[in-house]
């Protein structure tokens, strides 16, 4: 008699099943993973238009001037990140001259920081300022000046341009004090530190996120 094969189905080897199972998971990331390099390649170009498209409606725009400066943020940031990320450059950037060559600053963390996050935010303040008062909208401008201030100890420590730092210094610092300052005369204080200890918790939680890449890539080179 012929000898039973050995990884029958019925033989309760779970060989085969882990087999089958590891290529359905690749082909379940497959379409994220397309999803997430058609992003890289044109999200920059698309938010450049997008740039050009809210400035071209702005002037039409009946807003109340502090509400206004809210709504200004989401292109002028959009204006900021095709400074900084045209050619992928600031990863590039923060990975070679902050981490040491290491890909602690994914291009997934980029996307997920810059879209939802950033885009999200502005979104939401200009929302929340529009219902509820100018006050409720504080988030974005304090957003936009811990970021440039960041660009600007950046530069200062590694002495060199790092991309982003000039619309940081011509479109962010003006904005986002002038927006503050115009709030700020009737909203009182506590919505200005609210806001400001927001937007520096925000910064930590990336940092904290990215930092823990890198730390996990200097133990598991």
């Amino acid at each position: 008699m012929g000898k039973a094969p050995t990884h029958s189905i019925g033989s309760g080897d779970p060989r085969p099943f882990v087999q089958d199972h590891q290529p359905t998971n690749a082909r379940r990331r497959e379409p994220m993973l397309k999803l997430q390099g058609w992003l890289a390649d044109y999200w920059v170009i698309g938010t450049g238009f997008m740039a050009a498209s809210l400035i071209a409606v702005a002037p039409v725009v009946s807003l109340s001037l502090p509400v206004f400066l809210i709504f200004l943020h989401s292109p002028s940031y959009m204006i900021h990140q095709v400074e900084e990320h045209t050619g992928d450059r600031f990863r590039k950037f923060a990975d070679e001259n902050v981490f040491g060559g290491r890909d602690a600053l994914t291009v997934a963390s980029v996307l997920v920081i810059n879209l939802p996050f950033v885009w999200g935010i502005n979104l939401l303040a200009l929302y929340a300022a529009f219902l509820w008062g100018p006050a409720w909208g504080l988030l974005a401008p304090y957003v936009m000046v811990v970021n440039a201030l960041a660009h600007l100890v950046t530069s200062a420590r590694l002495r060199k341009y790092n991309p982003g730092l000039v619309t940081s210094v011509t479109l962010f610092l003006p904005l986002s004090v002038a927006t503050i300052w115009m709030i700020g005369r009737t909203g009182g204080l506590a919505p200005q530190l609210i806001a400001a200890a927001l937007a520096i918790l925000l910064h930590l939680a990336i940092i904290a996120v990215v930092a823990a890449r890198y730390r996990s890539l200097v133990v598991n080179p």
